[in-house]
């Protein structure tokens, strides 16, 4: 966010500067926050009812595999025991059956739903495999001659359910991390009546124009704005603003904010569906409808697969049947093809991938809106930064005081700065204010303080009128800046007394360390990277240079960042843009990949396809870098998953067969085995790559 400043009217007491290099911006709002949503948390119990349930088949599904296995005649000469009573076959059958029809259910209803939309899958493919393997092993029992795939049923079924579990967790894992944004939020508030009485009521019964009371210490239950008391606030959970920032009556509040020592009365303007948990809880709920290009990747797999299981299990029912064996036999060879035709390791390739990615990126403050993007991030070329906020502190600090009148030092023009400025909201403010508060200067009062826009601010201390501003207040005496240029990077403002200008303070913005080391890291990889910024050319220029970057562009406004944004593009650039989300909304929007950084306004949950809850520009760098380790791990484990039907399915159909061999399903379950195995162990070097932090491209 590029220096702007809150909006208020001069009887509010909050000074706005049109400063050096921060003319014609105004701050936007955050928005509405508070309150708890109406239907965010009926999903979120519907998602958990999804998971217990797939836990649950699972869990069945696994009981009743261990006497299946231990009754097939298949296993039992694997593993060289035999175990036969009267009525085995039928106890082993009874068995299969019940997890056929119970642990089975969710992919042969998920048949259903991928024949009806036209679009074959997963759910297909799996569908298909056990129905042919329970209907084959099933005639065998009562009579087919032929080997029965009971124990292939139920080891498919228990993988494909956990793999489902994994993959339905983490999502909720993201949700849940998401929510921690907005765990602060109260569940009661304290209601003004008519009658002027207090009453204690639910939040989620707090209507627009409510009046409320809050108390020191306590949270602000929905967004608002006061019209009684002031105090000073803690957003730092909602705004980034690590330091409480003062309110008073007129000002805007956020909802989840921490009141400080101050009781406040407030109008309630935002609550029930304009709050920002319901906002964060749809944003959940989006990102949980997303289905990602890899995702997507492993469903077309599947449906060539059952393409090839149906065309090839068919094509070896014919051409063993046209070469002169017994039906029975070519039969045989059929359902080996079409059950060894749905891997195992495919149910677990994805899932697991995507279960490690989604749990460790929100333990480190990634929050993905847009698996897709997330995705995709492996594919950027160019990197556009945001300046205030993403790639510096955003804090302007002190640099220099210089007197220019004789009778007034350093100390004497920094007492009647910080007099004048002690109201403003705005960044250079609160540089004046800690310079003041280092050097134990004591603020004098200052009163019939106005606000100028376009000039300054003015106010009477101590008898002077002591006004204050950039260019603007310049020019109301005919002077120029450029009287008092020798440091181009700097933010000056001029202050003036009866008239007469008295000196200026000048600011610079902290670039922060980690800045340094992550456009490094993007250069290394063959990322460009470019500042955008609203700030003066010289300003940008300087951090521009100090960071290395490969460009610049400054003096760009807001709607302009997002013009930028599309002439990148339009040059075949695949673009991410990282800013604060509340003047770089456009922005975020048109990236190709729009990176939030910080966790505090709605616009940044509504445009970004990826949230950083912690302002630190390494975080972008991880990001990318993580997000192209998954990719490669999913790519991986898909070759691993689908290597093993490459394999098996022609030795399956008997290719070899001229001399001597054939794939056995003793043999097939092996491989299987070794497969899922692979696939398990590779998606956890994953986990383990990302906790050393041994990130390469």
């Amino acid at each position: 966010m590029e220096h702007q400043h809150k909006k208020h009217s001069e009887h509010q007491n909050h000074s706005h500067h049109n400063h050096h290099t921060h003319q014609g911006h105004e701050h936007q709002g955050y928005g509405q926050h508070g309150g708890n949503p109406p239907h965010g948390h009926a999903h979120h119990d519907h998602h958990k009812m999804m998971i217990e349930d797939f836990k649950k088949r699972f869990w069945v599904s696994l009981v009743i595999s261990i006497p299946v296995l231990v009754l097939s005649p298949m296993i039992q000469d694997f593993m060289g025991f035999e175990l036969v009573f009267n009525g085995n076959l039928y106890v082993l059958f009874a068995l299969s059956s019940l997890a056929f029809f119970y642990g089975g259910w969710p992919f042969l209803k998920g048949l259903k739903d991928e024949v009806k939309k036209g679009a074959l899958g997963m759910m297909t493919l799996i569908a298909v495999a056990i129905t042919v393997a329970y209907a084959y092993s099933t005639a065998v029992v009562f009579g087919l001659e032929g080997k029965m795939f009971f124990w292939e049923l139920v080891t498919l079924i228990d993988i494909m359910l956990v793999g489902h579990w994994i993959e339905m967790k983490s999502v909720l894992g993201a949700s849940k991390a998401l929510e921690l944004l907005v765990s602060m939020m109260p569940s009661e508030a304290y209601r003004i009546s008519g009658d002027g009485s207090v009453e204690k009521v639910k939040l989620d019964e707090l209507q627009k124009g409510d009046h409320i009371q809050v108390k020191p210490g306590a949270q602000i239950p929905a967004d608002g704005l006061i019209f009684k008391g002031e105090s000073h606030l803690n957003e730092s959970m909602l705004t980034g603003e690590s330091k409480p920032v003062k309110k008073r009556e007129g000002d805007t509040v956020i909802g989840g904010a921490i009141n400080g020592n101050g009781t406040l009365r407030i109008e309630v303007k935002g609550a029930g569906k304009d709050s920002y948990l319901n906002k964060v809880i749809t944003m959940v709920r989006e990102a949980q409808k997303t289905k990602s290009k890899t995702q997507n990747l492993a469903d077309r797999a599947a449906k060539w697969l059952t393409y090839i299981a149906l065309t090839v299990g068919f094509g070896t029912l014919v051409v063993w049947i046209a070469l002169g064996f017994d039906f029975v036999y070519a039969l045989e060879r059929m359902v080996t093809v079409m059950i060894i035709s749905c891997p195992h390791a495919l149910g677990l390739a994805v899932p697991l991938v995507v279960a490690i990615s989604t749990t460790i990126s929100a333990q480190n403050g990634l929050l993905i809106r847009n698996r897709t993007a997330f995705e995709n991030s492996r594919r950027i070329s160019i990197i556009v930064f945001d300046k205030t906020g993403t790639l510096t502190q955003g804090s302007h600090e002190v640099i220099r005081i210089v007197p220019l009148q004789d009778g007034i030092n350093e100390r004497e023009l920094l007492r009647l700065a910080t007099a004048v400025e002690q109201y403003s909201e705005h960044h250079i403010a609160k540089g004046l204010l800690r310079k003041a508060k280092s050097e134990g200067i004591s603020i004098p009062h200052a009163e019939d303080f106005k606000y100028e826009p376009g000039i300054g601010v003015s106010a009477i201390v101590e008898g002077q009128k002591i006004e204050a501003g950039g260019n603007g207040i310049l020019k109301k005496i005919n002077r120029s800046d450029t009287e008092y240029t020798d440091s181009s990077a700097e933010t000056k403002v001029f202050f003036l007394s009866n008239g007469e200008i008295i000196g200026f303070v000048s600011f610079a913005d902290q670039i922060r360390k980690a800045s340094f080391g992550a456009i490094k890291t993007l250069h290394k990889n063959n990322i460009k990277t470019l500042l955008l910024t609203g700030d003066s050319e010289d300003v940008a220029q300087d951090v521009a240079n100090r960071l290395a970057m490969n460009k610049f562009m400054a003096n760009v406004l807001p709607h302009e960042k997002q013009e930028k944004l599309r002439e990148l593009q339009a040059q075949g650039e695949f673009v991410a843009m990282a800013g604060d989300g509340v003047n770089d909304a456009p922005a975020l929007a048109q990236a190709d990949v729009g990176i939030a950084v910080g966790s505090g306004a709605d616009i940044a949950a509504e445009t970004a396809d990826i949230i950083l809850v912690n302002s630190d520009p390494q975080d972008i760098v991880n990001l990318i870098l993580f997000g192209k380790v998954t990719y490669r791990k999913m790519i991986q484990n898909l070759i691993w998953a689908l290597g093993y039907n490459v394999l098996t399915i022609p030795l399956a159909a008997g290719v070899l067969y001229s001399y001597g061999f054939v794939l056995e399903p003793a043999i097939g379950a092996i491989f299987m085995i070794l497969s899922t195995i692979i696939v398990a162990l590779n998606a956890q070097i994953l986990k383990n790559k990302i906790k050393k932090s041994q990130i390469n491209i």
